[in-house]
């Protein structure tokens, strides 16, 4: 019963939680909107723990913010860690989980984007959940922080993208359950719709699967290394804590009605998307076969495939990437029935 007390979770949240910031500017400086969204982020977690040296912003690449991070270090109270070179969001995270694990004390580790998006006043939500969740089954936890829209807040065009990117996901985990003998325990994550949210950013990791999943080896399984740090990252972090044991639960968050800030337009969509579906897929031994066959069962239901021709294309090509990653050759593919 303790677990629906929020003052238990409140507790949790305040001595035993850390939380990564990962950064990235651009390394002719930051924009005023994007330095102003940082500080009001760290300012808003800050007041979230009882010891801000729990929060870490950890910039990718010495020359993508570091100086940044140095100031609000001192004004806050913070920690801060650098990794060498720029590789992506997920190169950010590892440090940052690493620095703040080194520290000791920690229960739950959170990642949160750097621009406010991940509200912090909704950080115990994610923590009451983690508590729930392991007081009723015991072991691990991943909470993730569920959008309830793709399309509205990022378009209509990243939202597709992004359903694509988590509907093979699932199917992905699907078959490596089936491949295993061990089920998947999804009872926490199916209550909002029939895919869970895989690519949210805002992710909650109770303590025994940050190792596997932050502090050892990466697995690259083969593809050049911007498939797992950048264009993967999301959905290199879910997979790797469900393969360490994690439950996944999912909690509804809130996010801002429109980007303030985003870098999606800074990356070849179709080999970003591309990736987030080889990634998995790979690192869940999945066949070439099964991975085309799931693409012609979810392209057709995509309102982007009706985009034509543009949006047609653009999934051709993504689906033609994905295939070459596994030596098949790209055929012509079904849009769907007849009539409707």
């Amino acid at each position: 019963m303790e677990a629906h007390l929020l003052s238990h979770a409140i507790e949790a949240m305040r001595r035993d939680t850390g939380v990564v910031i990962p950064m990235y500017f651009p390394a002719e400086g930051a924009s005023e909107l994007g330095r102003a969204l940082l500080e009001d982020n760290v300012r808003a977690y800050v007041q979230q723990v009882d010891d801000p040296g729990r929060i870490c912003l950890s910039v990718d690449g010495a020359a993508h913010g570091r100086e940044i991070a140095e100031e609000l270090a001192a004004n806050y109270g913070v920690i801060t860690v650098c990794a060498p070179e720029n590789r992506g969001k997920l190169n950010g995270v590892r440090h940052g989980v690493a620095a703040l694990w080194a520290r000791g004390g920690l229960r739950y580790v959170a990642a949160v984007d750097a621009d406010g998006d991940h509200f912090a006043n909704e950080l115990l939500n994610l923590v009451r959940t983690a508590l729930y969740v392991q007081e009723r089954e015991g072991g691990e936890v991943l909470v993730l922080g569920r959008r309830s829209s793709k399309h509205r807040p990022m378009g209509l065009l990243r939202g597709e993208l992004e359903e694509l990117a988590d509907r093979i996901l699932l199917d992905a985990l699907y078959y490596q359950a089936a491949c295993s003998g061990a089920p998947l325990c999804f009872e926490y994550a199916t209550a909002h719709e029939e895919y869970p949210d895989f690519h949210s950013g805002f992710k909650l990791y109770s303590g025994g699967v940050v190792p596997p999943v932050f502090l050892s080896e990466p697995e690259l399984c083969g593809l050049a290394p911007d498939a797992y740090y950048r264009h993967g990252c999301e959905a290199a972090a879910t997979v790797e804590a469900l393969l360490a044991g994690a439950r996944l639960a999912l909690v509804g968050r809130s996010t801002f009605n429109e980007q303030p800030v985003s870098a999606f337009g800074n990356y070849n969509r179709t080999r970003m998307v591309a990736d987030k579906i080889i990634w998995p897929c790979k690192r869940l031994d999945v066949p070439g076969a099964f991975v085309d066959q799931w693409l012609r069962n979810h392209l057709p239901r995509l309102l982007l495939n009706t985009l034509a021709p543009a949006g047609k294309e653009e999934l051709s090509q993504i689906r033609s990437l994905v295939l070459e990653a596994f030596g098949l050759d790209a055929d012509d593919v079904s849009w769907g029935p007849l009539f409707v």
